[in-house]
């Protein structure tokens, strides 16, 4: 299977595609490789992952940006995708809502719109414990609720659950 990993470049990302490749799929990352984390260990990651010769093509490009995901699915027929890519952190978020906004959620439509029109019928997108908010239940439970965010990073991982529910169902 042709499978592209969002965030394929993080820590979590690059296990996901080490792991796919160990399973024989072919896979395409995509990350922009911002600072968050220091982009040197993202590098090395892709590095790593380069040296196992394996199918894997690494892209940097942006959520933000639906041309460069429009070039990318127009170039690959994916047959799933693994949605990791975010702007992590609840803190960071208090200090820059309209880049959490911008990135986790615009990013996630751009995305599931590329995916859509080119056929893309199965998504796997990583939420966050954050979406629990203020439970004072642990540990937490799928049907706990979820709509107590309390950050900007917490509400817009909401929003994209919400995303994959709305497209799972048009």
């Amino acid at each position: 299977m042709n499978i592209l990993v969002t965030g394929g470049a993080g820590f979590i990302g690059s296990h996901v595609c080490e792991r796919l490749l160990a399973e024989g799929h072919s896979v395409w990352a995509f990350d922009d490789l911002n600072n968050f984390y220091d982009p040197q260990f993202k590098r090395r990651n892709i590095r790593e992952i380069q040296a196992l010769a394996k199918p894997f093509e690494f892209v940097q490009g942006d959520l933000t940006d639906p041309a460069a995901l429009e070039e990318l699915f127009a170039s690959v027929r994916f047959d799933q995708v693994i949605h990791l890519a975010a702007r992590a952190g609840v803190r960071p978020s208090l200090e820059e809502p309209a880049l959490y906004q911008r990135v986790n959620v615009e990013g996630t439509v751009n995305l599931f719109e590329a995916a859509r029109k080119r056929g893309v019928k199965k998504i796997v997108a990583a939420s966050t414990s954050s979406v629990y908010g203020v439970n004072s239940k642990v540990p937490f439970a799928e049907a706990d609720p979820i709509f107590q965010a309390i950050s900007p990073y917490a509400a817009s991982k909401l929003a994209c659950e919400a995303l994959g529910h709305v497209y799972h169902h048009v």
